[in-house]
């Protein structure tokens, strides 16, 4: 290692300088060093790089690992191998440390990750499977053990195959894992033609966004499914394809992508916003091809549940009317998402529009604008530097959000009947300001949407029509 070499010319270099340049005794040999000096020494060659960890612990442990799964390997196929809780913890150990880099690297100089990978291979029991593949994915963190570990090609494919144990905790530490090496993008291509000829690993993602209830185990799946949507739409469109392998253990009882990715995050909606987000804009991205609508609307999908859990989301549990306008800023990258699929879906399926989400959609915009004009405001108290750097940094999540939104609206208000309307003001979905706000966003782009409306208002509230005639310059704007 490069510090051991330091160290080496470091210790020469101390000796050759006890004598002095021309000295009479040059011709002997130089005295020993002092006995601490020897055991600093050897401590410092022992160190791995610049850590205080210890070359000849991790040999040692390594090689426990190595005599148990080839004693215990060599025992009936049905023998359970047992891991004493010496070794567990001591694994556990360089589990942790293999998140240094220095020891990252000393790892794979070493060829652990062959090492492991044997152990996995060979291993029946889950907790030792789980801390092998814990360390590959700590290893996995730096770049340069990343790329190595990456063209590994056996170790690709058993990752793959473990894709379809049924242990939470290595199928958590074998995601995290896959999810790693897919942030890289020297790498990420290579993983996408593996997960592109392994027709298994969908059958194998769904079976657990189905049928898991472990919260951090389908957070990780969903960032998994999500991130091969983004990167590559040809696994996608295949993925909402192509039927069951014939291979696959669980094809009797899979669902389809569409539906797993549903069940997942039914089952997530109470639990994590974040997670809820993920699956919400795996689903979204499934509207962006023509197979993944396809997939949704289609007869027996999930369209029709799908419209109506998401309309659940979004009336009942974000943007409610006694929330700050701040709350835009926590929850607009939920928003966009969930906007997004029930406009693709509202286009394919002609689903019925409820007054409670014709009153969620006012209110975003309605947030937004009170959101604008207290930033305004606080710019303008602050001084010309301050509003100038503010001007610099765009919220782009913010202002998808509210094109998103203000788009969908104009769409549900061609659709306003009378009497709909007539319900939305009268459960005080629209109000005053929320009405200004909505027409204020939409009149640029959206004119003929503002003026259906204002009709209809006209004839519903008519002094709401007045208001919105007084305070915003409709009949220019639609006139063109």
């Amino acid at each position: 290692m490069e510090h051991n070499d330091r160290s080496s010319q470091e210790v020469d270099g101390d000796s050759c300088g006890s004598s002095t340049s021309g000295s009479p005794e040059m011709d002997r040999n130089p005295s020993p060093p002092p006995e601490e000096d020897e055991t600093e020494a050897g401590e410092e060659a022992d160190a791995i790089g610049e850590t205080v960890y210890s070359k000849h612990w991790l040999f040692s442990t390594l090689t426990r690992l190595i005599e148990m799964v080839t004693d215990q390997g060599n025992g009936p196929s049905d023998f359970s191998m047992e891991l004493m809780d010496d070794l567990e913890e001591d694994l556990c150990k360089v589990w942790d440390m293999a998140m240094n880099k220095d020891v990252a690297v000393f790892l794979q100089e070493f060829k652990a990750p062959d090492i492991l990978l044997g152990v996995i291979a060979k291993s029946r029991n889950p907790r030792l499977t789980e801390i092998c593949v814990g360390i590959l994915g700590n290893m996995a963190c730096f770049h340069d053990t990343c790329v190595s570990l990456s063209q590994n090609s056996d170790l690709g494919a058993v990752l793959l195959l473990l894709l379809g144990d049924n242990d939470p905790p290595t199928l958590l530490e074998t995601c995290r894992l896959l999810l790693t090496c897919m942030s890289q993008p020297d790498v990420a291509p290579l993983w996408l033609e593996r997960i592109r000829q392994q027709p298994a690993v969908c059958g194998s993602l769904c079976f657990i966004m189905s049928s898991s209830t472990n919260v951090d185990l389908l957070v990780k799946v969903g960032e998994l499914v999500d991130k091969l949507f983004d990167e590559d739409e040809e696994i996608m469109k295949s993925w909402v394809s192509t039927p069951p392998s014939e291979s696959d253990p669980h094809k009797d009882t899979q669902q389809d992508i569409a539906s797993s990715l549903l069940e997942a995050a039914t089952q997530l909606r109470s639990e994590s916003q974040e997670a809820l987000e993920v699956y919400l804009h795996s689903l979204q991205l499934l509207t962006t091809v023509e197979e993944g609508m396809q997939a949704l609307v289609s007869d027996a999908a999930c369209g029709r549940a799908l419209w109506t859990f998401v309309s659940k989301i979004v009336c009942e549990d974000f943007c409610q009317a006694d929330d700050p306008p701040l709350i835009l800023q926590e929850q607009k990258a939920l928003l966009a998402p969930a906007l997004a699929l029930l406009s693709a879906l509202h286009s394919s399926l002609q689903m019925d529009i409820s007054a409670e989400l014709i009153g969620s959609l006012i209110r975003i915009l309605q947030f937004n604008a009170e959101y604008c004009q207290s930033r305004t405001a606080g710019s303008s108290e602050s001084g010309e530097s301050q509003k100038e750097e503010e001007k610099q940094v765009e919220d782009v999540q913010l202002k998808a959000l509210v094109e998103t939104t203000a788009e969908f609206l104009s769409v549900v208000i061609m659709e306003l009947t009378k009497d709909l309307l007539s319900s939305v003001v009268k459960e005080g979905h629209l109000t005053e300001e929320g009405c200004v706000s909505a027409v204020g966003t939409l009149v640029p782009q959206h004119r003929t949407a503002v003026q259906h409306l204002v009709g209809l208002l006209s004839e519903v509230e008519p002094k709401l029509a007045d208001i919105i005639k007084k305070d915003i310059p409709i009949s220019s704007s639609v006139s063109s």
